[in-house]
């Protein structure tokens, strides 16, 4: 066996918080002996940089980079996530929290789920938070890391974060420049493909110097340089099923503490954002503008403002979907170069953190096998096709019909694999996760009995425990969550005592 040669030059296109992410993981595991690894960015094309909120993922990817929590969190002006609220999605006036962590304990083998609707056949959200540690105190907005207290709640409390994203790549650029990866500043005005196979060669600056590479990776955001302006990957258009194409972003004062949750509420054409950190909130307004123009997206944001605005609105615009293929030949999309599913489950930051693992688990040679990149290309895929249909769950598991916005997506056709997962649901409240998609039964559960959409009947197997048994373990579980969340320490409290900036007036007490 002849081995290929090894890849022996990376280039990453593009900085941002897919760029350093990409360069700080490559660092750490390929400890940068294997191959050269450069990054190239320009300070005169700015980042999307918003606030962002993330999902428990995060925390897996920041301990394999071997960094330190606490001085993550102060570094970003972080704050902790238990989990998301939505306002207004199922009818005007109410709300829920999808949480991290699971709701209750499976019993007798059985899921909670099913001994939940048992308990309680006309199932409100309300009924079900109380079942959910997360839940509970995220509306009392407290937060603790888990503690080695045996099989209490308190020992597997799942949290993720919010941060600044802006300071998350400058924190990450340390990290990679620290363990020898190269920044060097310019604006591409040429990618150079091999005129034989098609292979991108290098890419050309305005200065006339040439960039060459083995592996080229694309995270020049939504322009996609390389994986479609040069390679002419193609696009899969999903603005039929998730509608809303435009975002205008504005930070504000903190009006208090900051909350433990992000916070989404849905408006006339769209929903808003609300992302807490300690210097200041992120807010954002996604809407559709087949529904509402941007003039009235942005005094619709301006008046609900929890605070005074910082800067000028920032107007953003992306097409939900994602190129048809991830990696081409020797370029691999990575971030917003790969595709863009709205923020409204803070999937972002994981979908870049995910790309980069599946690079690095199929690692190529300079032969690129062709295996190797259909199968990166299947798996991207298909997690995003599982996460842009539970994004579509919430917009048409909905009792709104007082906007155009509202009954077009209650009334609009939906993908197989929903419709199938509703039907199945819809009986006997079953919900499965199916080939390892990034939500669980959990976050399928909570946004459908969040959003009203009650099964006919509990599952039968259920009946193995009898009412009263049902009763008596249900109220156990709600006791102890609530006997939790007496130990747990306010959240600005517990950011005022490990990990405070210095720039926000958190308290102590």
């Amino acid at each position: 066996m002849t081995p290929k040669a090894r890849i022996e030059k990376i280039l990453i296109v593009g900085g941002g918080t897919a760029g350093w992410m990409t360069a700080a993981a490559m660092s750490k595991i390929l400890k940068n002996r294997l191959c050269d690894i450069t990054l190239i960015e320009s300070d005169a094309i700015g980042t999307v940089g918003v606030g962002e909120a993330t999902i428990p993922q995060i925390g897996t990817f920041n301990r394999t980079l071997g960094l330190d929590e606490d001085e993550f969190v102060r570094r970003t002006e972080g704050t902790f996530k238990l989990g998301i609220e939505f306002v207004d999605w199922g009818r005007k006036g109410q709300r829920y929290i999808h949480p991290f962590g699971p709701y209750g304990l499976d019993m007798e083998g059985v899921s909670f789920h099913a001994f939940f609707l048992k308990r309680h056949p006309h199932a409100s959200a309300e009924d079900l938070a109380r079942y959910s540690l997360q839940s509970v105190a995220a509306k009392k907005n407290l937060f603790m890391r888990p503690v080695n207290a045996g099989n209490s709640p308190l020992s597997s409390i799942a949290y993720a974060f919010h941060f600044d994203a802006g300071l998350y790549a400058a924190f990450l650029r340390e990290q990679a420049e620290g363990r020898g990866v190269t920044r060097r500043e310019g604006r591409i005005e040429e990618v150079k493909l091999d005129s034989e196979n098609g292979f991108v060669r290098a890419v050309r600056l305005e200065s006339g110097e040439e960039l060459e590479a083995d592996l080229f990776i694309d995270c020049t955001g939504f322009r996609g340089l390389i994986i479609e302006e040069a390679l002419k990957t193609g696009y899969n258009d999903w603005s039929h099923w998730l509608p809303v194409n435009r975002a205008v972003a504005i930070p504000c004062e903190s009006d208090g503490p900051p909350i433990p949750y992000t916070r989404a509420t849905a408006r006339d054409a769209g929903w808003q954002w609300r992302i807490p950190l300690q210097h200041r909130i992120g807010n954002g307004h996604v809407y559709a503008d087949g529904f509402t123009s941007e003039d009235e997206a942005t005094e619709t944001l301006l008046a609900n403002l929890p605070g005074q605005p910082l800067a000028e609105p920032r107007h953003l615009r992306f097409l939900t979907g994602h190129r048809k293929a991830f990696w081409v030949k020797n370029c691999v999309a990575i971030g917003l170069s790969a595709g863009f599913l709205e923020p409204l489950e803070s999937t972002s930051i994981h979908l870049i953190q995910s790309g980069i693992a599946k690079l690095l688990q199929m690692f190529p040679t300079c032969g690129f096998d062709q295996a190797e990149i259909d199968r990166f290309n299947r798996l991207s895929t298909f997690e995003f096709e599982r996460i842009r249909d539970f994004l579509i769950l919430h917009y048409h598991a909905t009792q709104r019909d007082d906007t155009e916005f509202w009954n077009y997506v209650r009334t609009m056709s939906i993908p197989d694999y929903l419709k199938d997962k509703l039907a199945l649901y819809r009986t006997h409240g079953r919900v499965f996760r199916e080939n390892d998609e990034l939500f669980n039964d959990t976050s399928w559960f909570s946004v459908l009995i969040g959003q009203n959409i009650v099964p006919e009947d509990y599952d039968p197997v259920a009946d193995v425990l009898s009412r009263e048994e049902t009763e008596a373990k249900l109220d156990n579980i709600r006791r102890t969550i609530a006997t939790c969340t007496e130990h747990m320490p306010p959240h600005e409290r517990f950011i005022a005592e490990h990990c405070a900036s210095g720039t926000a007036p958190l308290r102590a007490g």
